[in-house]
């Protein structure tokens, strides 16, 4: 695996397209506004980066990282995906995103309407629990004494090897938290999400970042309620 392309580089796409090519990636960015508007963090990334629609970046990338809006989420190009695993960061906020009804029941997770959407693929939620800049802060080589762990839910076993794969190669441990139907417990709210990485706090992003390992994070999924 050489390439990761990417369906949304804003904040969290943008980290993990940093953190890929440090690892040794090659990455394909897109965004809604077209691949003009991403000139200035290709140019910052270097000859590893490219451009490209959304479709392109799908088409190119044996990794697919879909970072977009949820609301916005059946836009996502599903035949340049077939077969491929895909890292769904996405978050459900209805102030943004407007009102979903099964969302607001519990009755399915984000990542499961993306799965739904991506019948050829298979879905991995991971990165939606961590805020961007202790994303960037908390990458350590394998082994490190202080390297963080994030969570990851899949129906797919293979896919979340990928993913696993791919996590440890940018710098992260990996604690599998079940199925896409258990992703609910690192989503908004819950013990898993962003305060982890804080250590605590409740205003998480006035923080510079705290190493959560495995063990702290599986216990924090555990805690989770609906």
């Amino acid at each position: 695996m050489t390439t990761v392309g990417f369906i949304g580089s804003g904040n969290i796409g943008g980290t993990v397209a940093r953190l890929a090519v440090a690892a040794g990636y090659d990455v394909v960015l897109s965004n809604s506004r077209g691949p003009r508007t991403l000139k200035e963090l290709v140019d910052e990334l270097g000859p590893r980066a490219a451009a490209a629609t959304s479709a392109e970046a799908a088409a190119a990338g044996d990794l697919v990282v879909v970072s977009i809006p949820l609301r916005a989420y059946l836009d996502v190009p599903v035949e340049p995906l077939a077969g491929k695993t895909v890292l769904d960061t996405n978050n459900y906020y209805s102030e943004r995103d407007g009102t979903f009804p099964e969302l607001d029941a519990g009755s399915v997770t984000s990542s499961e309407l993306l799965q739904r959407h991506l019948t050829m693929s298979k879905v991995v939620k991971v990165f939606n629990n961590i805020y961007f800049q202790h994303l960037r802060a908390l990458a350590r080589p394998s082994g490190a004494a202080d390297r963080s762990a994030l969570a990851i839910a899949g129906d797919d076993a293979g896919a979340k090897g990928e993913a696993t794969a791919f996590l440890d190669r940018i710098g992260y441990d990996t604690v599998d938290a079940g199925a896409l139907a258990e992703g609910w417990r690192f989503q908004v709210g819950t013990p898993a999400y962003g305060f982890v990485y804080a250590g605590g706090i409740e205003n998480f992003w006035e923080s510079p970042g705290v190493p959560t390992d495995a063990a702290t994070l599986r216990a924090k999924l555990a805690d989770a309620q609906r």
